[in-house]
């Protein structure tokens, strides 16, 4: 089972002294349904009383890092998870923009979120979104929370865009597959990511339009992996392959997904921690091309 991935490049202003003490962000990437298994990543770090001190999100990933940041504990996640249908958070619709508005996106925030504002967050957290005109990335920092993670989670096709003062927004996974460097912006000298890769359709043939479309959008993500992995210290890819992008029924065995692979990460992440002891220290050699360790 693919468990995580390492790299061990110091960068961006790290220390090499082994007295850094370490400031550890999480970047939660997209992956629709998929993405529960970031519940499973998040329990692990809990239960091992991990701090996460910056939390970055894009699609599911923003929605997840909204209610855990929000003050929810990663058991009344779980406990959301495994209730949670397509149909609480998406309405099909006639547009010319997507066949579907994920305005009941808000009523579910508003449901489960502890608090309403980026300010009240109990920890950091960006939400990422892409602009349709331009194709930069934003990030939502400050504010009311609940439209900025509707904007992030705007699949292009299925959901329609979002407008957000003058800026016509779509899925932040275009920008932002996983939110690695805006956590850098905001102080992390360690950087946890978690990759949900895996094939959009299970079967390998297009069932319809959303298969053709999602399954661009993974190949897309593959080959962007560029863009963020320079700002990573380590991946960890729950094992999802063969779960489809609408496998909400399937919530307990994604979740048991990311506590395996954060558990197989648990070594390496306690090494950033006992970096702040004079007698141990990270080690710093850069490595091209990233280990892929195995769960046993």
């Amino acid at each position: 089972m693919r468990g995580f991935s390492r790299q061990l490049t110091r960068r961006h202003g790290d220390s090499p002294t082994s007295c850094t003490v370490a400031r550890i962000g999480i970047a939660l990437g997209g992956g629709f349904a998929r993405g529960i298994a970031h519940i499973g990543v998040l329990k692990v770090l809990e239960e091992e009383n991990i701090a996460i001190h910056f939390v970055a999100g894009t699609s599911v990933g923003a929605l997840i890092g909204a209610i855990y940041c929000s003050g929810a504990s990663a058991a009344e996640m779980e406990e959301i998870a495994c209730r949670v249908r397509l149909r609480d958070f998406a309405h099909w619709t006639i547009s010319r923009y997507g066949f579907a508005s994920n305005r009941r996106m808000a009523g579910l925030l508003n449901n489960v979120l502890k608090v309403k504002s980026f300010e009240e967050l109990r920890i950091p957290l960006a939400v990422t979104a892409t602009d349709f005109a331009s194709g930069t990335g934003v990030v939502f920092q400050s504010g009311p929370l609940v439209e900025p993670v509707r904007a992030s989670c705007a699949y292009p096709g299925m959901f329609e865009p979002i407008r957000i003062a003058n800026q016509i927004l779509v899925d932040g996974m275009l920008a932002h597959p996983v939110p690695t460097k805006p956590l850098r912006d905001m102080g992390a000298n360690r950087v946890l990511a978690v990759h949900l890769k895996g094939r959009w359709d299970v079967g390998g043939v297009p069932r319809h339009l959303f298969d053709v479309i999602g399954q661009c959008f993974a190949i897309a993500q593959e080959n962007s992996s560029a863009l963020w992995r320079p700002w990573t210290d380590l991946v960890v890819e729950p094992e999802v392959d063969g779960f489809k992008y609408d496998d909400f029924e399937r919530s307990c065995e994604l979740i048991r997904a990311g506590e395996q692979a954060m558990r197989a990460a648990l070594p390496l992440v306690r090494a950033w921690l006992g970096a702040s002891s004079p007698s141990t220290t990270i080690p710093t050699t850069a490595m091209p091309n990233p280990a892929v360790v195995p769960i046993e």
